[in-house]
């Protein structure tokens, strides 16, 4: 099994790459769950408890990660930021799941394409929030000492 780590700041084109590589590379493609969870509530404002929610079914789709070429359309670590982020603590469940589940290789999307919204799923179009997302994923991919590759659009 290898697992890729598809991650970025919103409107980043995570989505559309993990989508195309699954294809070409004849691979799995794994959705966000997040947005399928925004999407069918309707609303972006979520809880705490919600967020906890998202992140076990994130661990759920790894678990359940058997052999073949995975791309995952978002992964624990933006999670793990956005619980940061929003609530300034992260379940140390999370920590765990972080390195008990890690990618092979992450590929980080740069903010370097302009902000479509996609309402109700995408609420921070601020290109300050969206380079701070950037940095502090870079971060903890540093920190897990995970291979990643920065994509940036031409």
């Amino acid at each position: 099994m290898y697992r890729v780590g598809i991650i970025g700041p919103e409107s980043t084109g995570k989505s559309t790459l993990a989508r195309y590589l699954s294809k070409r590379y004849q691979g799995i493609y794994v959705p966000e769950y997040a947005r399928e969870y925004v999407e069918k509530k309707g609303q972006p404002d979520i809880s705490y408890d919600e967020v906890c929610l998202i992140a076990r079914q994130q661990i759920d789709y790894l678990r359940s990660a058997e052999n073949g070429l995975y791309f995952f359309d978002t992964e624990l670590i933006i999670t793990k930021v956005w619980f940061d982020y929003r609530w300034g603590k992260v379940p140390e469940w999370l920590n765990e799941a972080i390195e008990e589940y890690k990618m092979d290789v992450y590929l980080l999307l740069a903010p370097d394409i302009e902000w479509v919204p996609d309402p109700p799923a995408r609420t921070n179009g601020s290109d300050r929030i969206r380079q701070a997302l950037f940095d502090r994923y870079e971060q903890e991919i540093q920190a897990l000492g995970t291979p990643y590759y920065i994509i940036k659009h031409c």
